[in-house]
């Protein structure tokens, strides 16, 4: 509710603002009351509740009812809905913060289409070219993502000019992947991308948190991710945590589909290195240098 806020009409968005202000009290009101605090008309608050995915107001008070129980119960509420001050201690910050990214990341896991993560694991496991591209803090995920499937043999590239990623987005071929990230799904270079590969015939997956953006209506597959924003880091900062969650998901399912090249590659590449990993001294030698 909070990230559809700013794209809704006025009237639904006072909607929203009364059920923000006090989701407890929400759950529990008539669609008469609450069409009255937020001077609306019932049949506003009807249609808000359709634009949400719900079928009426009944099952969006069951929600909201839902939710408030999670929220108290792990004293959310209090951790996000309160800013963080100049003057703050560090511990309260700390609470204020874990408190987000643990609600971020948990909203990111319910929302996830199991469905569409194994369609989007099968597809890289068999991928001869896979494609990743992310602006800013998407980017940071983007490339986090490319190492990792590296590491397990799979052909993939990250690209952080959006110049070279629509170059190779145009050489890409059906049966490949195309993995573009955006917060918003409203970044002119993700979205250009995105539909060049798509044009290609790749595999095209959004990672964004609205799933009505520009973005994910180029996609063939959306995976979308929540965010909880915080004093200081705004929701594009704080969209990191979703976005890792996603592709670490992915990743696993790759891993586990190619189980044996997985192994194998981690037993070669981890050899490679070991040279350079310094060993525990024994303890006696440590009390001899004494």
């Amino acid at each position: 509710m909070r990230m559809e806020l700013p794209n809704l009409p006025d009237a639904l968005q006072r909607v929203a603002e009364q059920i923000l202000e006090d989701p407890a009290l929400a759950a529990q009101a008539s669609i008469v009351d609450l069409a009255e605090r937020s001077g609306t008309s019932t049949a506003t608050v009807t249609r808000f509740c359709r634009v949400l995915g719900f079928r009426g107001y009944a099952a969006l008070r069951v929600a909201l009812a839902t939710e408030s129980g999670r929220a108290a119960q792990a004293r959310w509420e209090t951790d996000i809905d309160r800013d963080i001050e100049p003057g703050d201690s560090l511990d309260r910050v700390l609470g204020v913060i874990a408190s987000a990214d643990a609600r971020a990341i948990q909203e990111t896991a319910a929302r996830l289409d199991m469905s569409a993560v194994a369609r989007v694991a099968e597809a890289i496991a068999q991928a001869n070219r896979v494609e990743l591209f992310g602006l800013g803090s998407s980017g940071t995920a983007a490339r986090e993502m490319a190492f990792r499937l590296e590491r397990i043999r799979v052909p993939c590239w990250h690209r952080e000019d959006s110049h070279k990623a629509l170059t190779n987005a145009a050489l890409l071929l059906p049966g490949d992947v195309a993995i573009v990230l955006s917060h918003s799904g409203r970044t002119r270079e993700a979205i250009e991308v995105l539909a060049e590969a798509g044009e290609q015939g790749a595999l095209t997956v959004a990672v964004t948190s609205f799933d009505k953006s520009p973005l994910a209506e180029a996609a063939d597959v959306v995976l979308t991710t929540a965010v909880h924003e915080t004093t200081f880091r705004l929701a594009a900062l704080s969209a990191l945590h979703g976005q890792l969650l996603t592709l670490d998901l992915i990743y696993v399912a790759v891993a586990q589909l190619t189980y044996e090249r997985t192994s194998e590659a981690f037993e070669v590449t981890a050899r490679a290195v070991q040279a350079h990993r310094l060993h525990d001294e024994p303890t006696s030698h440590r009390r001899n240098r004494r």
